[in-house]
Formats: C-alpha cells, structure tokens, sequence
C-alpha cells in the first residue's frame, strides 16, 4: 500500500513523502479506535518508509519571507479607512508576534469575552501581551511598542480597536460592505492569507517573477518566517517569541540570515 502510494500503477498521482506519513498516522489512529495496534516500528513497514524517503523525499518547501521593508511597503498600499486600519493592525502585528494567521484571528481583547475564546490580549503602557493556546500549549507573547506611530503595531491595534468601537470580544471582525461599521463576526483566517497575496502584489514586492509564482511564494506563514530572519536577537529569544519546541525547528523559519556569517573555510586557515 505504501509503495503503490509512492509509485502508484494506476493514473493516480503520485504522494509525496509527508502526505504518505499522514496516511500512515491515519491507519495508526484508526487501528487505535478499534483496538488494534499498528506498529510504525516494525521492520516491514519502516524498511518500506525508508525506501520511499531515499527515492522519493524532496526538500521542504518554504514560503518567502517577509522582511521589514517588505512589510512596510505592504502596510504603506493599505488606505486610511476603517478596513485599511485593521487590515494594518493585522500584518503588523502577525509580523511582531510572529503568529500564525489561526492565532491572529482567534485574539479576543479580554479573557473570556467569547464562549469559544482560546486567546487573547492585553494592551499595556509597554505593548500589548498576547495569552496564546498554540500546538505547544499556552504560552505568553510580548509585543513592544515600535519606534514609531507609523510602523508600531500596537499603536495600529489602537487605532483599529478606537474606530471601530471594539471594547470587548473577537479582536479582529468584519467589516460592513461599504466598509465604515465593525460587524459581530470574528474573520476567518483566510483573509489573513488572502490579504498577505494582495498586498505583496500591490508593494511590488518580488516584482521580477510573474505574479502567479509571486502569489505561491508567500503564506501566512511568511510573517513567521519574517520576524524569525530580521530580528537581529539571540536565537533563543526568537525560539520564544514563536513558540519552538527546539532550536533546530527555529532554524527553519531564519531564511538566509545567517548563511556565511560565519567562515569555518577562513576559520580552519584556508
């Protein structure tokens, strides 16, 4: 079964390697259900995986980055209007806090000001702290204020929070269709995606691609990837601020930022 996914015989495309485990997982929890065990160890099954990850396994692929000037000329196309305000708050502050776009938009203001509410914030005189229930568990996200008004996002979340006369639940919410009145229902986080698209196409950014490999390039999870590869910090902190259960997994989302810094060639004397 697992070779025949690898390698199908059929006109049935070929899986890659993570989707293949997830399969795998499946079968495991399914057995579980049942009462039955499904050992991942044993010899047949791994000798088989082992084989499909030396053939068929491919590099990761990662999403773009976002850096700072990138996201500056993203905030820089959005308008001054109520949607404009928030959609601002939005990128600034996923890029700060480096969060998922689910975490972005499950944020309430307070503690449990929704039945369903996981996260939430606090806004301080020294930023704003996030209270996260993220795939490691809660954890605590702090969010300085910026150097200035213009590219703080603690000062965007004020603003969007002010006119838009939220004091209580959902942080983020939709709009009305003429876009001048904050609505009840909390955004799904594929706006936050959608929004990440549109405006790296409107900054210009990647400018040299055509814009359907411009569009694949970057995710939600470019702002991740963005905070980790520009905060010039100790790589612990970073770890932190992103909620990594290891450093190696850190090292993933630094795109590039420190690829020969250091020079073991020079280093050794050559």
């Amino acid at each position: 079964y697992l070779a025949d996914l690898a390698a199908p015989a059929g006109k049935a495309p070929a899986l890659s390697v993570s989707t293949i485990e997830r399969r795998l997982s499946g079968l495991g929890w399914n057995y579980a259900q049942r009462g039955f065990a499904l050992d991942r160890k044993n010899r047949h099954i791994a000798t088989v995986l082992a084989g499909i990850k030396r053939k068929h396994a491919r590099p990761p692929v990662q999403k773009e980055a976002i850096l700072r000037d990138d996201i500056l000329a993203m905030v820089a196309t959005l308008p001054y209007d109520l949607r404009g305000l928030r959609d601002r708050a939005i990128l600034l502050l996923g890029y700060a806090g480096g969060l998922r776009r689910s975490e972005i938009v499950s944020l309430d203001l307070h503690k449990d000001d929704t039945p369903d509410s996981g996260c939430w914030i606090e806004i301080m005189d020294a930023g704003a702290l996030l209270t996260l229930n993220a795939k490691t568990g809660w954890r605590e996200v702090e969010i300085g204020r910026g150097s200035s008004d213009q590219t703080c996002p603690v000062h965007a979340l004020e603003q969007w929070l002010q006119f838009a006369k939220i004091d209580f639940g959902p942080l983020f919410v939709r709009t009305s269709r003429d876009g001048k009145k904050a609505l009840a229902a909390r955004l799904s986080d594929k706006h936050v995606a959608r929004l990440i698209k549109q405006t790296v196409l409107d900054a210009g950014i990647r400018a040299d691609l055509p814009e359907k490999d411009r569009l694949a390039l970057f995710s939600g999870h470019s702002l991740r990837a963005g905070l980790a590869s520009s905060a010039e910090v100790d790589e612990r902190y970073v770890q932190k601020q992103l909620g990594h259960a290891s450093a190696e997994m850190t090292r993933r989302y630094q795109r590039r930022r420190d690829r020969f810094r250091v020079n073991l060639t020079k280093a050794a004397g050559l």
